[in-house]
């Protein structure tokens, strides 16, 4: 029985990019996130592909293979937007049951639609909406299954622009001709596991008992998988996020401590808005920088600190800055930052302050802080703590009404055009607040 319809968009970033400039339309097209030689694509499209180029391949390896490729600078906020012109047009034919990433989603089929021919006719009817009302370089492989992992595999054995469809009397052969890792979770480290287990290959992973699987994934994952693969339905299971955060690649100009802190100051801003447009609150803070690898052999470096339990904004500042001046301001060379906010709270479960205030944490803060710093300076002047949320919750307004740099702190001045919105995998972002 076929019960998952999975739409899988062909080299998604290229395709936006590709259907908004008509003039990059059958050109070999990567996509980076930082127009510099030294930065690497995070898209490719399948002109690109077929040359060599794919995501991860280095700017310069890319116009060494391919002279003529256009490089282009990510829009983030323009995938999204395309995104859910595209869902809104898959959900009018058939619902979308879940939305898997930027690129992927998923319809369930009910009834007589479980049927070959009829969930063929609508997989066909889906592609060609799309490049119909969404635009004519969105192409996209579709995947049709008992289930959403098999549907996913099949979505992927024919690109671009595939109708790919097992069915359970199919199985296991039909998945032979691919490796382990072809599985979505299946990673470097997951591979290492199976490895130990005895597990190379597809055949192998389908013939291991139950038992096998619980232990090489360490648990009931194990077991899951293994009625997965042959073909169990299941539904979405419910995901609690348990971080939120931003990174970025600097931009050649800000290749340094002051450019790197500037930047982080921008991360931790919008990671202050998410929990406070998520109505979560964060118990610990990390900071990490990676490093181009120099003579004295630097990679970069990571800190930490608990927070308590906070969706402050100037907090969260005075902590990176006491952070970053435990030693990160001292890493040379910056070439990439990044802002995680860990221990995710929801509101109902949160334990405010016995009086409303923070001023015991504010004089310590102003103790820790360096004589004269401006932590020092805001931690002694904090107001207090029902004042700043409403100080704060009038500084999203503004900026949600008239754009992300309508108000902002100070500390992040330098970097306030970098740290654009990016897409992370399995996240889609929200246009209001990360934009």
């Amino acid at each position: 029985m076929l019960r998952s319809l999975f739409v899988d968009f062909n080299s998604y970033f290229a395709s936006v990019e590709q259907q908004l400039n008509p003039a990059l339309r059958g050109r070999p097209v990567g996509v980076v996130p930082v127009m510099a030689d030294t930065s690497c694509c995070i898209a490719a499209s399948y002109e690109a592909k077929v040359l060599g180029i794919g995501t991860g391949t280095g700017v310069a390896e890319a116009k060494r293979l391919c002279p003529d490729i256009a490089i282009v600078l990510a829009d983030h906020a323009k995938y999204v937007e395309v995104h859910h012109r595209a869902v809104a047009v898959v959900d009018s034919i058939a619902p979308v049951r879940q939305v898997l990433s930027i690129d992927e989603m998923e319809c369930e089929l009910t009834g007589r639609w479980q049927h070959r021919a009829r969930a063929v006719a609508l997989a066909e009817r889906i592609k060609t909406e799309l490049l119909t009302h969404v635009g004519e370089c969105m192409r996209t492989s579709v995947g049709i299954a008992p289930n959403t992992l098999l549907a996913k595999l099949a979505s992927n054995m024919q690109k671009p622009n595939g109708l790919t469809v097992i069915e359970l009397h199919e199985l296991p052969a039909r998945l032979y001709e691919l490796p382990p890792k072809a599985i979505s979770g299946i990673g470097p480290r997951m591979v290492q596991r199976l490895a130990r287990c005895g597990i190379h290959t597809m055949a192998e992973l389908y013939a291991a008992p139950r038992e096998l699987l619980r232990t090489a994934w360490g648990g009931v994952a194990g077991a899951e998988m293994y009625d997965k693969l042959r073909g169990q339905w299941y539904g979405p299971r419910e995901k609690v996020a348990k971080s939120l955060g931003h990174s970025h690649v600097l931009p050649p100009d800000l290749r340094h401590p002051a450019g790197a802190f500037a930047v982080l100051n921008r991360l931790t801003q919008k990671a202050a808005m998410r929990l406070r447009k998520q109505n979560v609150y964060a118990t610990s803070m990390s900071v990490h920088v990676r490093c181009r690898r120099g003579r004295a052999g630097h990679t970069g470096d990571e800190r930490a600190a608990q927070v308590g339990e906070t969706q402050d904004t100037a907090f969260l500042l005075h902590t990176l800055e006491q952070l970053w001046h435990s030693g990160l301001h001292l890493l040379p060379q910056p070439v990439m930052v990044g802002v995680q906010l860990h221990g995710l709270i929801e509101a109902g479960q949160h334990t405010g302050d016995l009086f409303g205030f923070d001023e015991a944490t504010a004089d310590a803060q102003a103790v820790t802080a360096p004589a004269g710093s401006l932590s020092a300076r805001t931690a002694q002047g904090m107001a207090p703590l029902r004042d700043r949320r409403k100080l704060l919750a009038t500084i999203d307004t503004l900026n949600g009404k008239h754009g992300k740099n309508t108000v902002y702190f100070a500390s992040a001045q330098a970097g306030l055009d970098h740290a654009p919105m990016r897409i992370a995998f399995n996240r889609i972002p929200d246009l209001e607040s990360e934009r």
